[in-house]
């Protein structure tokens, strides 16, 4: 039991070494729920981030929600508050209900897609933080995992966080 881990996408750890010191990574990125959101959050506030670090959200629509989809996202504020989480990034339609309603010093960025949110997530990282990326499957937030992942990459000068980030389906 002691060396199983996590798969990617659901729980996965990694510490993503740059320069200065690591950042530590959870790849929640293959399902959401407000129920799951939740209890990623409750994860991220017991983890302590290193010296000089921040928890940080990067979350991606919860997809499936139906008719209360706006509402159920924009409730997301109130558990990342009390969960103590220092910057949220955002992506996707339902998301920018979360990141407006959220106090302007936690918003650290939101895009439409994945794809653009990376470089803001990869820009504002720094040694000692600890990232939750979190959404459902189809809003692709695998994307900001690997582009995490080659930041370690292009730090140490290795492959493996590459592999680890792009191992997850996308």
């Amino acid at each position: 039991l002691a060396r199983l881990q996590a798969p990617k996408g659901r729980g996965n750890r990694q510490q993503v070494e740059l320069p200065g010191g690591p950042v530590s990574l959870v790849d929640e990125s293959y399902n959401a729920s407000p129920a799951a959101m939740a209890a990623a959050f409750e994860v991220l506030g017991m983890t302590e981030p290193g010296p000089g670090g921040r928890r940080i959200a990067v979350l991606g629509d919860m997809l499936e929600l139906g008719d209360e989809a706006p509402d159920l996202h924009a409730r997301l504020a109130t558990p990342l508050i009390a969960r103590g989480v220092d910057l949220v990034f955002t992506a996707g339609p339902q998301m920018r209900r979360l990141f407006d309603g959220l106090e302007r010093d936690m918003r650290g960025g939101h895009a439409e897609t994945s794809d653009a949110l990376a470089p803001q997530v990869t820009a504002a990282l720094r040694p000692g933080d600890v990232v939750l990326v979190k959404g459902s499957f189809g809003s692709r937030m695998g994307r900001v995992i690997e582009a995490i992942a080659m930041q370690g990459d292009t730090a140490a000068g290795g492959r493996e966080a590459a592999d680890a980030g792009r191992s997850n389906g996308e």
